[in-house]
């Protein structure tokens, strides 16, 4: 009796060693992910239809400047590297569209730290945790916001991207899952909101 407990006990022990394994593996994933991924924020100034229509004509305003900029760039470093410096092209396109629209709002574009739940798009998912961003205020930047994958360009418009030239195997196991079936995603975003809540 006492063998049959003590194996059913090492079998339990080994299972769940198994399942820890994998979700760290996951994890590890997932913050490589992060890693190799500029998120783009888009923070609308009021969440009028007027200015929720404007927050759409600066997303791509933005991505279409941000594609330019990012030709030819293979890391997310790299492409950090050409934002930074060139901040000032990127609010320059944005008001201009606003300025062609009848808005005199300003916008404000800063690269930052931010934390993302988990996401899905139409074709690949985020999952959550703090990554790089891209941040658009436009005016008071109160309304509803807008995000996305800057780097690697998933989000331009007519975007035709293949995202296996970006991500490795193991990324690739992740953003092409989708949360609906792969509970991991939701124990990363617990285990990813509890760090972000723990820093704040």
């Amino acid at each position: 009796m006492k063998k049959d407990f003590f194996i059913s006990l090492a079998l339990a022990a080994i299972i769940l060693t198994a399942c820890i394994l994998n979700i760290v593996s996951f994890a590890q994933a997932c913050d490589s992910v992060r890693r190799d991924v500029l998120r783009l924020h888009v923070v609308a100034d009021s969440n009028s239809e007027t200015d929720q229509k404007l927050k759409l004509l600066v997303r791509d305003a933005v991505l279409e400047k941000g594609g330019e900029l990012f030709e030819g760039t293979v890391t997310v470093n790299t492409a950090k590297a050409e934002i930074l410096p060139r901040i000032d092209e990127l609010e320059t396109a944005a008001t201009k569209v606003l300025r062609e629209n009848g808005c005199k709002n300003s916008v404000e574009i800063t690269v930052t730290e931010e934390y993302f739940n988990t996401r899905c798009y139409e074709d690949f998912t985020m999952p959550a945790g703090v990554y790089t961003a891209v941040r658009v205020n436009i005016g008071s930047a109160q309304g509803q916001n807008w995000w996305c994958v800057m780097f690697p360009p998933l989000c331009l418009p007519a975007a035709s991207t293949d995202a296996d030239a970006f991500f490795t195997d193991a990324e690739m196991k992740v953003v092409s899952s989708s949360p609906e079936y792969e509970p991991r995603f939701k124990i990363v975003e617990i285990i990813e909101s509890i760090k972000a809540k723990l820093k704040e």
